[in-house]
């Protein structure tokens, strides 16, 4: 049971940074008929949605190792199971990455060196932002999502709605974000990209892991002193 608990964290991991990001790094851009920001914040959020409703049941899915961290912090969500749970959605993260530019490759003058969606600050901001704004950034975003998270997912919120409030959360956070770091909120997510682009994507990826962290942890802990009862554990199906 634990194994197909940690496949499944995989494949959703992997269907979140395959279609968030390849929905920047293929279709944002488009001529004519490109998403833009608006669309690629949908991406990022109906990802999450589609596997809430899919996995939701088997693994809790959570996709992230910021909400897995949060939720552990939060006490909902046993810390035995915090680090198969990363290496299952590192790993997702770094194939669907891989298909990506696999795909992307295929394209009349493809540069992965322009970016291919991964996070960065400084310079590698789209927006220039400096590298204290972007921490900020990604704490306080990440730790409202885990806020969000741990109260749709309460006993007592309505019963089935949890993955549209935290799908609908996912697109307001990069609505707000993607000028400022290119959105990260997922140490795995970004993970996966910065492989592929070397040099000051993997310099930065530090951020994109501190900052995550630390602000799951934040949600979780904050969450729980707000309403601590009913528990409910965010971890799927119980073992055998």
């Amino acid at each position: 049971m634990e194994m197909k608990k940690y496949a499944a964290e995989a494949i959703g991991t992997f269907w979140l940074t395959f279609a968030g990001c390849g929905s920047a790094v293929i279709a944002a851009g488009f001529p004519q008929v490109g998403i833009g920001l608006v669309g690629v914040s949908l991406a990022f959020g109906l990802s999450v949605v589609t596997m809430a409703y899919a996995i939701g049941h088997i693994s809790g899915c959570h996709l992230n190792p910021a909400v897995t961290v949060g939720l552990a912090a939060g006490g909902r969500f046993p810390g035995g199971q915090v680090l198969p749970y990363i290496i299952a959605q590192v790993v997702g993260a770094i194939i669907a990455a891989w298909l990506l530019y696999v795909i992307a490759s295929g394209a009349p003058g493809f540069d992965v060196s322009k970016g291919f969606a991964s996070n960065g600050y400084d310079a590698h901001s789209p927006g220039q932002y400096n590298m204290v704004v972007c921490f900020i950034t990604e704490v306080v975003m990440t730790m409202m999502f885990l806020f969000i998270i741990m109260g749709s997912t309460h006993g007592k919120a309505p019963a089935g709605f949890a993955p549209l409030a935290i799908g609908l959360a996912l697109v307001m956070i990069h609505l707000v974000s993607i000028p400022v770091t290119n959105t990260s909120v997922n140490p795995a997510r970004s993970t996966g990209p910065a492989l592929f682009v070397g040099g000051w994507a993997l310099g930065q990826l530090w951020l994109f892991w501190v900052a995550p962290l630390i602000g799951g942890a934040l949600g979780g802990v904050i969450y729980r002193w707000l309403s601590d009862e009913p528990a409910g554990i965010v971890a799927g199906a119980k073992t055998a």
